[in-house]
C-alpha cells in the first residue's frame, strides 16, 4: 500500500522553511496522500498553522495569494496587486510555524513567484511546504528535498483489495464477489495501478450483477485495446464512460464543462440538464430524474461529494475525469481561462455548442464580448469573471442560446437584448449590476429558470413574466427585489422558489398566489412581518403542498449585534400575537426535510412546533433557526421525530428554561432517536435545563455546541445518555461551572467561561483546548488526553491542574512574563508544571506577533530552546507600564 512521506518537523532544524514534493502521475492518489499528511496527529502537533492550497493548471497568481491570505486568517481587500498582498501574508504569517501544502502544482511559478517572497523570511523556523505534481522538473524547480516522494503505483494485490472493497456494499456479498477474484484480478490489473482508476471501475461493476459472465464482459470489452486516445487518458474511465446509458452521458461530459473556480450546486446542475435537453420524461419528474443521474454519477465515482456541504449538493470532478470528457466532448465544447494560449484561435477558427470561461483575477484586460461573436452556435454560455462590454454590445448573436450562466459579470447591458432569446432555458445572473429583467420577458417562452443571486440593485420584475407558463424555478435569494407583480398564481409549473417577498400594500402579490403552486419543492418567503392578515397566510395552503421538502421563512431581524432587541420600545403584544400567528398558518406539509426560520418575533413558535402534532413531520431531518428574538420556549415533539438529525438554535434573547417538555416523547423510547448535533448559541438569558438521568433522549448525538448563554451545569441526562458525544464546544457561558462525566466525548473546547472551576471524568478525551477560564482549578480523569492548549494573556502562573494532566503535546498562549519563568527551565518557578509533558511549545506577543517570544521544550532527549532573555521582558514590560501611565 502507499507509505506517507517523511516530512522533518524538528523545532531544532536551521532551515526556516524547506519544500518536499509528491511526484506521480494523474490518479495515482498524491492528493488522497497529501491530505493524509495534513490531517495526521503529528502535524497538527508541530506546526501553529496549516494551510491548504488547490493551485492547478493555469493558475492566477493573485486568486491563489488572496486565498493564501484568507486561509491564514488576513483580509485581502480585493487588492490585485502582487506587491501589496505580499507584506499582508507576510503579516498574518510572521513569526508562526507553518505547514503548507501546495495541491496539484503545474508550475513552479506557484511557489517562487507567488508564495516563496512573503514566507521564506517571516514565517518561524521549522516550516514546511509540501507540493503535490505530476512533473518532477516542478519538483526541481521549486528547489524540493530530495529525494522526491514518487507514489508508486499500485501493485496486483493492493488494486484487487480496492475494487474488492468499492464493490462490496453489504456482508452478504463478501463471498460472491470473493468467488470473482480470478476475473476481478485481471480487471484491477487493466487499470494500471491508479487508485482512480480502480475506484471508477468498481463504480462500473456495482452496476454488474454480481456472476462470472458479467464481469467476463467487462475484463474482455475492446475498449481495453482502443488506440484513439492520448495515452494519459485512462482506459478505466472510458470503459466506465461507454457503460453509461446516452442520457447520463451527456450530463456526465457536460459536468466537465463546469469551471473548478465556482461552487455548483446540485439543483442549478440539473436545471442545466433540463435546459439542454438532457432529461427525458414527463415535465412532473425532470428534476427527479435528474437527481437520479446525479447520484449515479456519485455511484460510479466519476464525480464525488465534498464534504463540506451536506446532502451531496455539491461535487467535484477528479481532474483525471474532467480531462478524459473534455477529450470526448472537444469538438462540441470549450472550457477554458481567458489567459489560455490559444484561445481566441479556437474561438475563431471553430463552432462550438457549449463554451465555459473564467477569467483571471490577474488578468488587467479581461476577453472582449466580440471575440465570442463568431460562435453562433452556441447552446450554453458560462461566464466566470469580468468581460470587457460595450454600451452597443447584444446577445443576439447567439439565437440557439439554451442556457447563460454569469458571475461577476455586468450583465445590465446585455438586458434588453435578452429578450430575443427565443430558446433561452435557463438565466442564472450573480453579482452583477442588473436592475431589471427585460420588459419583454414574458415573450421568452422556453424560459424555464431565472436566478438572481446576489444582485444588490433594486431589482424590477416585470409584469410580462407571468406569461411564462413553463418556468420551474426562481430565486432572487439575497438580492433585492421589489416586488413581485400580481397574478403570480398563474405561474403552477414552480417547482422552486427563493426569496419571495411578501407584500400587503396590494400593488404587488401576497401570500395568497402561493396558494395553487401545489409542485413545489422548495420555497423561501421573507420579509413576513409585513403581512397584517393571518387569512392570507392560509391561502398560501403550505400544508397541501406534498411535495414541499425545503421552507425558509423569515422576518428581517430585530436583534442587533449583542443579540438583544435593537428598538428600545421593543416589541409590543399584539405585534408578537400578529406573527405568530401568521406563522401558525403557514404549516407545511409532512414531506418537509428542511426547515430554517429566520427573524421570528412572536412569543411562542408556531403550534405546529410546539403540539403534538408535530410528529407528523416524519421526514425532517434539519431544523435552523435564527433570531428568535421574542420567543420564550424551545419547541416541544420535536423529539418525536424520528428523521431528525441536526438542530440549530441562534440567538433567542427570552429563552431562560428548557424544561422537560423539550425531551417529552411519547411514541418513542428515546427522545430524539436520530439527531446528531445540536447546537444552542446566543440564547443570553438562558440558565437552567433540566434531564434527568432517568429520560433517555439523544442516543447518537455527536456534536454539541453551547454559546453564551447562563447555564451553570449540564444535564445529568445528557452526560448519562449522550453516550455517542465526540465533540463539546462551550464558550462565554458566563456562569458555567463544571464539565462532567462525558465518558465518549474525545475533543474539548472551552473558552471566556470566566467561572468555569471543574473539568473531571473525561476518560476518551484527546484534545482539550482552554481559552480565558480564569477560575478553572481541576483537572481530573482525562487519562488519554494527547494534546492540551490553554491561551491566558492574564494569567500569571501555570495552573496547578498542570502536574495533575499528562499530554503528550502542550501548547501555550500567554503574557512575556509568564513565558519568562518558563523559559529559565529547571531554575524557575513553572518547571514541575510542565517538565514531565513530552513537547511543550509556548508563545508570548508583542505589538504586531502574536507569537513574536517562544519556548520550545522536548523532555525525551531534554531540549530547551527560547528567544527570551530576562532584559527583553523588562525592556517589554517597561514599554507596558509606560504606556499605562
Amino acid at each position: 500500500m502507499v507509505r506517507r512521506p517523511e516530512v522533518e518537523t524538528s523545532n531544532a532544524d536551521n532551515n526556516r522553511v524547506m519544500v518536499f514534493a509528491i511526484v506521480g502521475v494523474g490518479g495515482i492518489g498524491k492528493t488522497t496522500l497529501a491530505r493524509k499528511v495534513f490531517n495526521d496527529e503529528a502535524i497538527n502537533a508541530n506546526f501553529d498553522t496549516k494551510i491548504w492550497l488547490s493551485v492547478n493548471q493555469g493558475f492566477d497568481k493573485v486568486e491563489l495569494l488572496r486565498t493564501a491570505i484568507t486561509l491564514a486568517g488576513g483580509k485581502h481587500r480585493s487588492e490585485k496587486a502582487l506587491a501589496v498582498l505580499w507584506p499582508i501574508l507576510s503579516d498574518a504569517l510572521t513569526g508562526k510555524k507553518i505547514f503548507l501544502i501546495m495541491d496539484d502544482v503545474w508550475s513552479h511559478e506557484a511557489w517562487g513567484d507567488v508564495l516563496e517572497t512573503p514566507l521564506v523570511n517571516d514565517v518561524a523556523r521549522g516550516s514546511r511546504v509540501l507540493i503535490t505534481t505530476r512533473d518532477t522538473r516542478v519538483a526541481r524547480g521549486v528547489k524540493a528535498v530530495l529525494p522526491y516522494h514518487h507514489v508508486d503505483k499500485l501493485d496486483d494485490e493492493d488494486a484487487w483489495s480496492l475494487l474488492r472493497k468499492q464493490v462490496i456494499s453489504s456482508e452478504t456479498d463478501r463471498p460472491e464477489v470473493d468467488m470473482l477474484k480470478d476475473i476481478g484480478l485481471q480487471i484491477a490489473v487493466k487499470c494500471g495501478g491508479l487508485p482512480l482508476a480502480v475506484k471508477v471501475m468498481g463504480g462500473l461493476l456495482c452496476q454488474k450483477d454480481k456472476q462470472r459472465h458479467e464481469w467476463n464482459m467487462v475484463l474482455n470489452d475492446s475498449i481495453w485495446s482502443a488506440s484513439e486516445m492520448p495515452e494519459e487518458l485512462n482506459y478505466s474511465i472510458y470503459l466506465s464512460y461507454e457503460d453509461l446509458p446516452p442520457s447520463i452521458k451527456q450530463c456526465f461530459l457536460y459536468y466537465s464543462l463546469l469551471p473548478k473556480s465556482a461552487v455548483w450546486y446540485k439543483n442549478s446542475i440539473i436545471g442545466m440538464w433540463i435546459s439542454e435537453g438532457f432529461l427525458h420524461g414527463t415535465s412532473a419528474d425532470l428534476e427527479e430524474l435528474g437527481s437520479k443521474y446525479y447520484k449515479e454519477l456519485i455511484l460510479r465515482n466519476l464525480i464525488e461529494p465534498v464534504t463540506k456541504w451536506a446532502d451531496q449538493q455539491v461535487c467535484s470532478m477528479h481532474d483525471v475525469v474532467r480531462s478524459f470528457a473534455q477529450f470526448v466532448a472537444r469538438d462540441e465544447a470549450l472550457a477554458a481561462q481567458s489567459g489560455e494560449t490559444g484561445f481566441i484561435t479556437k474561438l475563431s477558427s471553430h463552432k462550438f455548442l457549449r463554451l465555459s470561461m473564467e477569467k483571471k483575477v490577474s488578468e488587467s484586460d479581461g476577453l472582449d464580448w466580440s471575440s465570442l461573436h463568431a460562435q453562433k452556435t452556441l447552446r450554453t454560455l458560462i461566464l466566470v469573471g469580468p468581460i470587457s462590454m460595450k454600451p452597443s454590445d447584444s446577445i443576439v448573436d447567439f439565437p440557439c442560446l439554451r442556457t447563460l450562466h454569469t458571475e461577476s459579470v455586468d450583465v445590465a447591458v446585455l438586458v434588453e437584448s435578452l429578450g430575443k432569446l427565443k430558446h433561452l432555458r435557463y438565466l442564472f445572473i450573480w453579482k452583477s449590476d442588473i436592475s431589471s429583467l427585460p420588459d419583454n420577458i414574458g415573450n421568452m417562452k422556453c424560459l424555464q429558470f431565472i436566478c438572481l443571486v446576489k444582485c444588490q440593485q433594486s431589482v424590477k420584475l416585470p409584469h410580462s413574466i407571468l406569461k411564462l407558463a413553463q418556468l420551474r424555478y426562481l430565486n432572487f435569494h439575497d438580492s433585492s427585489i421589489n416586488g413581485i407583480p400580481k397574478g403570480f398564481s398563474v405561474l403552477t409549473n414552480l417547482r422552486n422558489l427563493r426569496g419571495f417577498p411578501a407584500q400587503t400594500d396590494g400593488v404587488w402579490c401576497s401570500l395568497d398566489e402561493l396558494g395553487p403552486l401545489s409542485e413545489l419543492r422548495s420555497l423561501g418567503v421573507q420579509r413576513l412581518e409585513n403581512v397584517s392578515v393571518t387569512s392570507s397566510a392560509a391561502k398560501a395552503k403550505l400544508g397541501e403542498k406534498v411535495h414541499l421538502t425545503l421552507l425558509f421563512l423569515y422576518c428581517s431581524s430585530i436583534l442587533g449585534d449583542d443579540g438583544l432587541i435593537k428598538d428600545e420600545k421593543g416589541v409590543s403584544e399584539e405585534e408578537q400575537r400578529q406573527i405568530a400567528g401568521v406563522f401558525d398558518e403557514l404549516c407545511p406539509s409532512p414531506s418537509l426535510e428542511y426547515l430554517d426560520i429566520n427573524g421570528f418575533f412572536g412569543r411562542r413558535l408556531p403550534r405546529w412546533m410546539m403540539s403534538r402534532s408535530a410528529p407528523v413531520f416524519k421526514s425532517l431531518r434539519i431544523i435552523f433557526m435564527l433570531d428568535l428574538a421574542c420567543c420564550t420556549q424551545l419547541p416541544d415533539c420535536l423529539c418525536q421525530l424520528p428523521c431528525l438529525q441536526d438542530i440549530t438554535i441562534r440567538r433567542a434573547p427570552a429563552i431562560k428554561h428548557v424544561g422537560l417538555e423539550f425531551l417529552q416523547s411519547y411514541q418513542t423510547p428515546a427522545a430524539f432517536p436520530r439527531l446528531r448535533k445540536l447546537e444552542l448559541t446566543g440564547m443570553v438569558e438562558w440558565e437552567e435545563w433540566k434531564w434527568e438521568e432517568q429520560v433517555q433522549a439523544m442516543p447518537l448525538l455527536e456534536v454539541l455546541e453551547l454559546e453564551n448563554c447562563r447555564l451553570r451545569c449540564l444535564p445529568p441526562g445528557l452526560a448519562s445518555h449522550a453516550r455517542a458525544l465526540k465533540s463539546i464546544s462551550a464558550q462565554n457561558n458566563q456562569h458555567l461551572n463544571s464539565l462532567e462525566n462525558f465518558a465518549s466525548a474525545v475533543e474539548l473546547e472551552v473558552a471566556k467561561n470566566p467561572d468555569l472551576e471543574r473539568i473531571t471524568n473525561l476518560p476518551n478525551l484527546r484534545k482539550l483546548e482552554i481559552e480565558a477560564c480564569p477560575k478553572l482549578n481541576v483537572l481530573d480523569g482525562i487519562c488519554a488526553l494527547q494534546r492540551l492548549v490553554l491561551e491566558d494573556y492574564a494569567m500569571e502562573t501555570l495552573p496547578g491542574y498542570m502536574q495533575d494532566v499528562n499530554p503528550r503535546h502542550f501548547e501555550l498562549r500567554c503574557s512575556l512574563t509568564l513565558l519568562t519563568s518558563i523559559a529559565a527551565g529547571q531554575s524557575g518557578p513553572e518547571w514541575d508544571r510542565f517538565s514531565h509533558i513530552d513537547h511543550v511549545k509556548a508563545y508570548a506577543p508583542d505589538e504586531n506577533n502574536t507569537r513574536k517570544w517562544y519556548v520550545l521544550y522536548t523532555r525525551e532527549p531534554c531540549s530547551l530552546i527560547t528567544n527570551v532573555r530576562h532584559s527583553i521582558s523588562a525592556e517589554v514590560e517597561g514599554k507596558q507600564a509606560r504606556r499605562a501611565l
